[in-house]
């Protein structure tokens, strides 16, 4: 008894003296504390009092975007396996256009008394989105991370891509090879953090690396998916580009098929770079030049900052970025003169 009233106050960051007081049901012990201990008891496989069990589950929701891009499973996948290892339960939700909401999963899992929250790609990284329910969360007591992208009002960490230096990589990777009018092809929303910092980034690339001070009329704003792909190609080849940047390889997959129903060949028209590095790039005709999301390590590090969370040991708000990898594979190629 000693040695777990020991090891559980080291854990959860509290003295002896809280963890017995928790632990015997007793008052005067503030709700983040209490939560503290009892998760402690739980990763270290203590058994809690008869009269503790069930007040906070070991179950953790991982709210994720639809699964049709590939990479929102491949963060599920990491997430879910790292939280098994770790002994919670990890409670899947996705969003629908027409359907249910992050909103409306918070409420529904407010009732099942879950232990944390993970969001992929939600409504975190948009600033003009209504951020309510995660205060909700927040209020409660429940730990909360959020994967790619974080806007500035919000007070729980985030694990990101360094958007910014993806844009540089593959901005000097096309001037490399001789492009010089290179467009942008970015999802619909203006205010979602990871475009906002793609698009910054991608206009200075180009002023530095391909002397266009005003790259605007190259960017263009659309749709995460095939035929968003599609339509920024029209666009942007009627604007004389030699080279598209996408910024998922979803976006960059249709943008390849459109262009090849113009009969541009691609790359030896034009050059097409995605992001993410989903499963199955290196195969498509051609294989897909992307910027590689760290899926595996941004996964693992969402688990561990919760874990910390939901133990008192950690109250950061930082957002940590991991850096991506330029993959060259067969869709970019030197500028064809003329």
């Amino acid at each position: 008894m000693v040695r777990r009233l020991i090891e559980v106050a080291e854990y959860a960051g509290v003295s002896e003296a809280t963890v017995s007081r928790v632990l015997n049901g007793k008052p005067g012990v503030a709700e983040g504390t209490r939560t503290a201990v009892l998760t402690a008891c739980d990763v270290l496989g203590y058994e809690r009092p008869r009269g503790l069990r069930g007040k906070t589950q070991r179950l953790v929701a991982l709210v994720a975007p639809d699964l049709i891009n590939p990479v929102f499973p491949a963060f599920v996948e990491v997430i879910s396996s790292t939280l098994a290892q770790r002994g919670f339960s990890p409670v899947l939700c996705t969003r629908t256009m027409a359907g249910v909401s992050e909103s409306d999963y918070v409420d529904m899992l407010l009732e099942q008394q879950i232990s944390g929250a993970v969001f992929v790609c939600g409504l975190h990284s948009h600033s003009k989105a209504d951020h309510s329910h995660y205060g909700r969360l927040l209020e409660r007591g429940i730990p909360v991370i959020g994967v790619n992208g974080i806007v500035e009002d919000l007070t729980f960490p985030c694990v990101s891509t360094d958007d910014a230096l993806a844009a540089e990589l593959a901005v000097r990777h096309l001037a490399s090879l001789g492009h010089r009018r290179i467009g942008l092809a970015l999802g619909e929303f203006a205010d979602h953090a990871p475009a906002v910092r793609k698009k910054a980034a991608f206009l200075r690339a180009v002023r530095e690396h391909c002397g266009i001070e005003d790259a605007e009329p190259f960017v263009t704003h659309t749709m995460y998916s095939l035929e968003g792909g599609a339509a920024a190609a029209q666009r942007l080849a009627q604007r004389g580009v030699t080279a598209v940047v996408c910024a998922s390889d979803v976006m960059a997959l249709g943008a390849v098929r459109a262009f090849q129903r113009m009969g541009l060949d691609v790359p030896g028209d034009i050059s097409v770079v995605g992001f993410d590095d989903s499963a199955f790039m290196p195969l498509v005709n051609p294989p897909l030049t992307t910027l590689r999301q760290p899926v595996e390590a941004m996964g693992r590090a969402a688990v561990s900052l919760l874990s910390s969370r939901m133990s008192g040991q950690s109250d950061t708000d930082e957002e940590l970025l991991f850096e991506p990898e330029l993959v060259v594979r067969g869709s970019t190629a030197v500028v064809r003169e003329g």
